[in-house]
């Protein structure tokens, strides 16, 4: 199987915050260290409620989506965090980079 490199977006087992169990769902790779990868959480149920600056929507409309290899509309959630094993890796959907979406690292919110 290939190694994720930082920004790729792929399907894994990540994990609930309460480790009960593990649902398969995208996450963007943040950060490897030997065959440990830090993860970022992306979801497709965007709440309604104000959105935290932390938080990046990855849009449809945007030029950038088809290589992020994303079906819908998303949402990185900067506080949804994991250090799992390279073993958790199904798929590699695309990449995904901040400046493809107009933002810096440091920067967030809204990338449309």
């Amino acid at each position: 199987m290939m190694m994720p490199k930082r920004g790729e977006i792929w399907l894994v087992r990540f994990p609930f915050s309460d480790l009960t169990s593990a649902k398969l769902r995208p996450a963007l790779v943040w950060a490897i260290h030997g065959e440990d990868v830090i993860l970022i959480g992306i979801f497709s149920r965007i709440p309604t409620r104000t959105k935290r600056k932390t938080w990046i929507v990855i849009e449809e409309q945007h030029p950038g989506f088809r290589q992020a290899g994303l079906k819908k509309t998303s949402l990185i959630r900067a506080e949804k965090i994991a250090v799992v094993h390279k073993s958790v890796f199904q798929k590699k959907l695309g990449k995904f980079t901040c400046k493809s979406y107009g933002r810096s690292r440091e920067g967030s919110k809204k990338c449309a």
